[in-house]
């Protein structure tokens, strides 16, 4: 399985033509404690650039925005109750969305973990 990172602190895993998505642990650590997310429902299509969520920590409220085109097929529904988890596990349990990518040749536009570490510096 490839994971693939976006300038805007995302990571993707992709099996078949469905991602998951969720925030790395830069990320987290740059919010700090999360204490709510708001997210897509399943069906929901959206384009690469697109809002397609807001997490919101005590310091900050950061938008999360679609590295690709896609249609939401799961939302990980234990981040409403416990959007905490994204400070603990954000590159495993706590992902956020399962997408059916719309065009699988966008990924290459997405960094690997090499390029994600150059570019965080």
């Amino acid at each position: 399985m490839t994971t693939y990172y976006s300038e805007e602190h995302e990571w993707l895993t992709v099996e078949g033509d469905v991602a998951t998505i969720g925030i790395t642990q830069h990320a987290a650590d740059q919010l700090g404690e999360v204490v709510f997310i708001e997210q897509k429902e399943a069906d929901d299509e959206f384009e690469k650039g697109d809002e397609i969520g807001v997490i919101e920590s005590v310091k900050a409220a950061s938008e999360i925005y679609a590295p690709v085109d896609g249609t939401v097929v799961e939302v990980n529904e234990d981040l409403e109750g416990n959007p905490g988890s994204l400070n603990e596990s954000p590159e495993s349990n706590a992902w956020i969305y399962k997408i059916k990518l719309a065009d699988a040749s966008q990924l290459d536009d997405l960094m690997d973990l090499d390029g994600y570490k150059a570019f965080i510096g």
